[in-house]
């Protein structure tokens, strides 16, 4: 019996070591988490007859190091949760905490094992995601065009500006004569699109006019002369009060609206008519300073490559300076994670005991937050596993030498018959 006994402890020896082995080389696995063989003891009614590996602990609550890779498509997870992926083959959900993405030659964002990862899709246009995760696909073409209808303004117009010099006159500016310097004190100029993407200059140009000590006269006032492409295409008056605060237009609010759609773009196309949105501009004393003068709309792009957000925010970059959210990634937890079935490529699949998967952006519900351009290392901790080795090792000798033993002694009964 005794000789049956030490088999079972080899035996079991040689299943710890495999689970022992099996962290030693991933220890430089991403995403990778180590286990623990348990041995448990073997009984037969009243008779003991060894030992068994009766369970393996996963340690998937043990967070690895975090490592900088400076890539934009690489992710790991802050706390608890998974990266989801697809398997096309059999389409199975499949979960993992290596987040290394590309975009595919059939344009999904996929992970290193070629995987659609799952996530939830955003629509550019109004920023509203799915409900429900799924394949997340990618524009790789191009993007169109779109025309601007909004122009948002903020800056200073000092109330230190004297009146200008000479009277500014529409007839005197055409796109070959600029207007005289004389006319205005400050200028800002922004980029405006019309609906094939054309690029056209819109320039503001400042001037007081009116110190307000006429009879008629407004006090605190500036006006603004509109030129699109060198053409005038209308003005306005913005006046402040006393503490420097721009005054509300009855009608507009803070807005100047400028009706541009029946003008000629020079192509196809056609403009909008673009609202300038003054909210925020002052009239202090002191410099005259444009802080933000940027038209809505762009020129049609040709897709660049993908980049993460903090938030899991899957990015899409344009030719044309512009950056899309088309997607955020999906995180999985489980009631009870340490019973998900290890598969390959540092990954698991869901079963009876782990519960079903409760799914949730990143940093919502359950599940941890994202570190965009770095990657988890492996939890593996070399120094404890080098232990358990030498320590498999005494046991082994241990159960061979009762092995050996037991042989000596068979040999010295059978020797004394």
């Amino acid at each position: 019996m005794s000789f049956d006994i030490a088999l079972s402890g080899i035996q079991a020896i040689n299943d710890a070591l495999d689970t022992t082995s099996h962290n030693i080389a991933n220890a430089g696995t991403y995403g990778f988490k180590s286990s623990r063989a348990n041995f448990s003891s073997l009984v037969a009614g009243s008779q003991v007859t060894g030992v068994q590996v009766g369970s393996v602990t996963q340690s998937i609550g043990l967070q690895g190091g975090i490592l900088n890779t400076g890539l934009a498509l690489d992710a790991s997870i802050n706390g608890r949760g998974f990266f989801m992926a697809r398997d096309a083959s059999t389409g199975e959900t499949q979960y993992t905490r290596v987040g290394i993405f590309d975009a595919s030659k059939d344009g999904f964002l996929v992970d290193a094992s070629g995987r659609k990862v799952q996530g939830y899709t955003v629509n550019p246009a109004t920023g509203k995601a799915t409900s429900a995760p799924g394949d997340i696909a990618i524009q790789t073409g191009s993007i169109p065009a779109v025309a601007s209808q909004k122009n948002p303004y903020v800056g200073n117009m000092s109330a230190d500006w004297k009146v200008t010099k000479t009277a500014w006159d529409d007839a005197a500016v055409t796109p070959a004569t600029p207007p005289d310097s004389d006319t205005f004190t400050h200028s800002s100029s922004s980029y405006i699109y019309d609906t094939l993407g054309g690029k056209h200059t819109l320039t503001q140009y400042f001037a007081r006019t009116d110190d307000g000590s006429g009879p008629n006269g407004v006090p605190g006032s500036v006006d603004v002369h509109y030129v699109l492409d060198g053409a005038v295409v209308g003005s306005a008056k913005l006046v402040f009060d006393s503490t420097g605060q721009m005054t509300a237009d009855p009608t507009n609010g803070f807005t100047v609206p400028l009706a541009l759609a029946a003008l000629p773009t020079g192509n196809a196309g056609t403009f909008n008519d673009v609202s300038i949105d003054y909210t925020g501009t002052t009239g202090f004393a002191g410099e005259g300073v444009t802080t933000k003068n940027a038209a809505d709309g762009y020129a049609s792009g040709t897709y660049n490559g993908l980049s993460l957000g903090k938030d899991g925010s899957i990015i899409a970059s344009y030719s044309n300076d512009q950056k899309q959210t088309i997607g955020r990634l999906a995180i999985a937890t489980f009631p009870d994670e340490g019973a998900l079935t290890q598969i390959s490529d540092t990954s698991w699949v869901a079963s009876q005991s782990s519960g079903e998967a409760l799914v949730n952006a990143p940093g919502e519900g359950l599940g941890g937050t994202i570190n965009v351009a770095t990657l988890e290392q492996s939890n593996v901790d070399i120094t404890s596993e080098l232990v358990g080795l030498m320590t498999s090792q005494r046991n082994y000798q241990a159960n061979s030498k009762v092995i050996q033993t037991e042989s000596t002694m068979l040999q010295s009964l059978m020797q004394a018959i």
